[in-house]
């Protein structure tokens, strides 16, 4: 594979780009891919990296969606033809200084129409519940202040929870993605996910299929620490695995090539290997990149130990 990256590390069934994923997925096959998950920049609401390649450095939320469609377009060329591609992503809080007044940007449904007029199947969606607290203690939102509610609660609102959009690629899957067993590892934080057999399966799949996830664990991620930048990082958050895993699972086959082209410290990535796919992580910010690889090389000190206690 013929690409134009700064750098590149190869592990054991998957490889980690670093650069910008407008240029590396040019030179990824056309049909190659089996499945794609990722959480893009959330337009221009937060800065990740001083680059200006950098999509999350947009000077307006029109000049993101200018460049997005390119890598969607990009996607469609490379997804196999009746697979999908999974964005993870909120709306975004529209702000008086910049936007001229408050309230809220639909995100997720721009996206949604991006990825239409490129020919993708709107396929899926689900709601993934996150704590209003929690999101006013980061964001100092008017709207969740309490003091807000007390003082004129017109301008209250609900929380944003996190979305995850699938997009179809049309055509016929030629590799159907076969679970014979069911499903057998539930990912999330449900006690009363029992049973075994084909009755443990239907409970897994009752929690999955639900279109909103109360039952994510939200500090369940990779380690994120070491990336942090102080010269530029103002923005964190890696995809949680238990979303990840559900994802890979539902919507690829064991070999499959999953591809990640904003990688970050590559939780995708991870989520694809650990589940017996193989994995393509793209990340222009080098601090990501270098933490993604000590995320990887971690997993395969895991998975190799695993193997051994499987043999003993």
């Amino acid at each position: 594979m013929d690409v134009n990256c700064i750098d590149f590390f190869m592990g054991e069934n998957y490889v980690l780009y670093h650069g910008d994923c407008c240029d590396v997925i040019k030179g990824i096959p056309d049909n190659s891919i089996g499945y794609s998950i990722f959480s893009p920049p959330f337009a221009e609401l937060y800065s990740y990296s001083n680059s200006n390649r950098d999509m999350g450095n947009s000077r307006s939320y029109k000049e993101f969606f200018s460049h997005f469609k390119y890598l969607v377009r990009e996607l469609y060329r490379v997804i196999q033809e009746g697979r999908n591609v999974t964005v993870h992503c909120v709306d975004i809080p529209a702000m008086k200084e910049r936007d001229g007044y408050i309230g809220l940007k639909d995100f997720p449904g721009d996206i949604i129409r991006c990825f239409r007029k490129e020919k993708f199947i709107y396929h899926s969606r689900n709601i993934i519940w996150k704590d209003p607290l929690i999101e006013a203690t980061r964001t100092h939102a008017l709207g969740l202040m309490h003091k807000q509610l007390c003082k004129d609660s017109t301008m209250c609102r609900a929380g944003c929870p996190d979305y995850l959009l699938t997009f179809r690629k049309p055509g016929e899957n030629k590799n159907p993605i076969e679970h014979k067993e069911g499903l057998v590892e539930y990912h999330g934080s449900r006690k009363d996910i029992g049973g075994i057999g084909i009755k443990r399966s239907h409970n897994i799949w009752r929690a999955y299929a639900s279109p909103v996830w109360m039952d994510i664990r939200q500090t369940h991620t990779l380690n994120k620490k070491d990336a942090k930048d102080k010269k530029d990082q103002k923005h964190i958050c890696p995809l949680q695995l238990d979303v990840i895993h559900r994802c890979v699972v539902l919507w690829s086959n064991p070999g499959d090539i999953v591809l990640s082209p904003f990688a970050g410290i590559m939780s995708e990535v991870y989520g694809a290997v650990y589940n017996g796919r193989r994995g393509i992580g793209i990340e222009l910010k080098e601090s990501y990149y270098k933490q993604g690889i000590k995320n990887m090389k971690l997993l395969n000190i895991k998975i190799k130990k695993n193997k051994i206690k499987k043999l003993i």
